[in-house]
């Protein structure tokens, strides 16, 4: 057991996944910094203000991501060379265009989605409601912007 009753090869596990999620909201957040400086076109005003928004969000998630590594006795991944090599979301380079930009955010939401149903699932195996709680409302929040997004795509 480690110090929050975990099994602590379940943890170590968990904690592997949860590093993989860290590389990936890393490579989304500069994904849509890029989107909020970058975009051009008549839709600007708002896309600039909702992919703020967005990157905002992603901020937020990223440290609880990696400070959920440390509460599970991990170390958080935390150096570009290492988010390059693990993340399956890839560096998106000069997007200005909305549509595009859009098409890239939905991708890397079904990636982290899947990544996130697959953690908690693991997290139920492992009895760690912390993990679990966590992805729980991430998919929740995920799975509306995804709607919200494809519903501005038409």
């Amino acid at each position: 057991m480690n110090k929050i009753g975990l099994n602590s090869e379940k943890a170590i596990a968990l904690v592997r996944e949860l590093n993989d999620l860290l590389s990936n909201y890393q490579l989304f957040y500069m994904n849509v910094r890029g989107f909020h400086w970058n975009i051009k076109g008549a839709n600007f005003f708002e896309l600039h203000a909702k992919f703020e928004e967005q990157y905002d969000d992603l901020v937020i998630k990223v440290d609880e991501v990696a400070e959920r590594v440390l509460t599970l006795g991990g170390v958080p991944t935390h150096t570009f060379e290492e988010y390059l090599k693990a993340s399956d979301i890839k560096a998106a380079h000069n997007i200005t265009d909305g549509t595009e930009a859009i098409k890239s955010l939905l991708e890397s939401f079904s990636i982290l989605i899947t990544k996130q149903r697959n953690i908690l699932e693991a997290a139920g195996d492992a009895g760690d409601e912390g993990t679990g709680a966590l992805m729980s409302d991430y998919i929740r929040e995920q799975e509306k912007l995804v709607w919200m997004y494809s519903a501005y795509l038409g």
